[in-house]
């Protein structure tokens, strides 16, 4: 019987709290150390799961893996610190607070070959991975990521929500984008000076095929949709509602009768792969590549093309947000 990998849990907010919940559900994992540096949420967060609490980082010696689900600005100091001692690590995105500092992190990770993942959840969205399996060629995509406004967030829609959709359409095609075009709009006042409220980018990719991302918070719903065109499909993807409906043109001809036009098209609704949690088949997934069950090199060298992205879209903020 394979052992249990012991497992450090570093942040204990809303999304540590389900990470270490997933984590403690796992036939593959225990949670052995919940760290935060807040007693008062780390001990009862570390309480309720079976873990031992712990204000700050320890020698992980005895310590399987890692997952770092604490502020931004603090995971380049814990992934170099983890990654320093040979620890497997999955970090929750962004890696890094910039993009020199995230390929710092990932090339001592490929330096010293160590499983290394960022949590880019919508990857392992059911709705994604079945649109996913039965994808050709896309060669136009389209995804809308809206949500209302959202005091805690004060910070910009790039990192918060355009990168999800970014890095769905560079696995959906297979291939960093050439070119990247962004506008970015500024209008709630409760966001901080220079942090986008609105993204809309343009990917240009090799061979043709293009993508438009839009990210919002200053919607009035929440709207995770996508749409992936290929040459004689089109397939929409409902992010929230998790369904895919496939779509093909069959024929259509005019009607003369005042009501405009007769269209026939084929419709297919395919059985999603999935009904797991997310969260879940990503740390499944952690433990395959801790495994060498998935190439580890591949898996670092994936997370990379969407932060170069971000940060060519964040380079056009005004000059006072730098």
């Amino acid at each position: 019987m394979t052992a249990l990998k012991r497992v450090a849990l570093v942040g204990a907010g809303t999304m540590g709290s389900h990470h270490a919940r997933v984590i403690s559900q796992s036939a593959g994992a225990e949670l052995a150390l919940l760290i935060d540096p807040r007693e008062a949420v780390g001990a009862s967060v570390a309480e309720r799961f079976g873990a031992t609490w712990l204000p700050e980082l320890p020698d992980l010696d005895g310590i399987d893996a890692v997952v770092v689900a604490a502020a931004t600005e603090a995971h380049y100091d814990l992934a170099t610190r983890v990654l320093g001692q040979d620890v497997p690590l999955l970090v929750e995105k962004p890696v890094a607070d910039s993009l020199a500092r995230t390929e710092e992190v990932i090339a001592l990770a490929d330096a010293r070959d160590i499983p290394f993942m960022c949590g880019l959840l919508e990857r392992y969205n059911p709705a994604v991975m079945t649109a996913r399996g039965i994808m050709g060629e896309p060669i136009h995509i389209t995804a809308s990521r809206h949500s209302p406004y959202a005091p805690r967030i004060r910070t910009g829609v790039a990192w918060d929500l355009l990168v999800h959709d970014v890095d769905l359409a560079i696995g959906f095609v297979g291939a960093a984008p050439v070119a990247a075009e962004s506008r970015l709009g500024y209008f709630h006042p409760e966001s901080l000076q220079g942090a986008e409220d609105v993204a809309e980018t343009i990917l240009d990719f090799p061979g043709g095929a293009i993508a438009h991302v839009s990210a919002s918070r200053i919607g009035q719903r929440k709207i995770r949709q996508l749409s992936i065109y290929e040459r004689d499909r089109l397939i929409e993807v409902d992010l929230l509602r998790r369904d895919v409906t496939v779509y093909r043109h069959v024929s259509e001809n005019s009607v003369d009768d005042g009501r405009g036009y007769r269209q026939q098209t084929v419709i297919e609704i395919p059985e999603l792969v999935s009904s797991q949690e997310p969260l879940t088949t990503q740390f499944a997934r952690f433990l395959d590549v801790i495994d060498g069950r998935i190439d580890a090199a591949a898996e670092r060298a994936s997370f990379l093309p969407a932060h170069r992205v971000i940060d060519k879209v964040i380079s056009q903020r005004p000059s006072a947000a730098a």
